[in-house]
């Protein structure tokens, strides 16, 4: 599956994208959101406060519950704001 990250998000881990294999228990976003931290202090920095975390899977905006099996892409970026 391939992360892709976007803005501070992408700054603070210091990779635009990535391909990984989600363990077994990652099963929905919130899952992924408390998975990642454990990956390493980029992205426990990245995702200090999950909350802010956007989150697409598979260019279709997701919340907590949303199941990530099976996606071929999942995006993290923070809020948007317009002008």
């Amino acid at each position: 599956m391939k992360l892709v990250y976007f803005s501070w998000v992408k700054d603070r881990i210091g990779m635009a994208e990535e391909e990984v294999e989600l363990p077994e228990n990652v099963k929905t976003v919130a899952d992924l959101l408390a998975w990642m931290p454990g990956r390493g202090a980029n992205f426990a920095d990245a995702l200090a406060d999950p909350a802010i975390i956007r989150v697409a899977v598979d260019q279709e905006y997701a919340q907590g519950e949303r199941d990530v099996r099976g996606a071929s892409e999942i995006a993290l970026f923070p809020p948007v704001t317009g002008g």
